[in-house]
């Protein structure tokens, strides 16, 4: 049995990871290289939610952490055969492969985030004054 503010902390902390892993990809837009020094493009990320298996009174449930995967969509490819990154050989030639990554969708789904964080925060803002309500008419 796990609380409204245990459930409102829960969803709190998967929209901070979820505003981490969008601000990572606006970041690294134009990141050409991995983290091992190959010549391939960052691939974006994206969280993934999953429900807890903890239910409150009504059936509410909070949300477990977060998974966050790396998405494996095709790169966008731009001819610049004159780039020091250029694919020398195969189909894509003097093409430089850049991450795929939509800026217009990375911001809405920065707003939403906030806009979700922002709602849980008035929920347990909520949950708190009929918290206080119910003790001042125990009390």
């Amino acid at each position: 049995m796990i609380s409204p503010l245990d459930i409102s902390t829960s969803a709190l902390v998967a929209q901070r990871v979820r505003l981490n892993t969008i601000s990572g990809n606006i970041a690294n837009m134009s990141t050409l290289k991995n983290e091992e020094g190959e010549n391939k493009p960052y691939q974006p990320r994206f969280v993934v939610f999953e429900t807890d298996d903890k239910t409150a009174e009504g059936g509410a449930a909070g949300l477990k952490a977060p998974k966050v995967e790396i998405s494996d969509i095709e790169p966008n490819y731009r001819y610049q055969p004159e780039h020091p990154l250029a694919a020398t050989e195969g189909p894509h030639k003097g093409y430089v492969a850049y991450p795929k990554i939509d800026m217009n969708e990375q911001f809405v789904d920065a707003l939403e985030a906030s806009r979700a964080y922002e709602a849980n925060v008035g929920v347990m803002e909520v949950t708190k004054g009929i918290s206080r309500q119910t003790l001042s008419i125990l009390a």
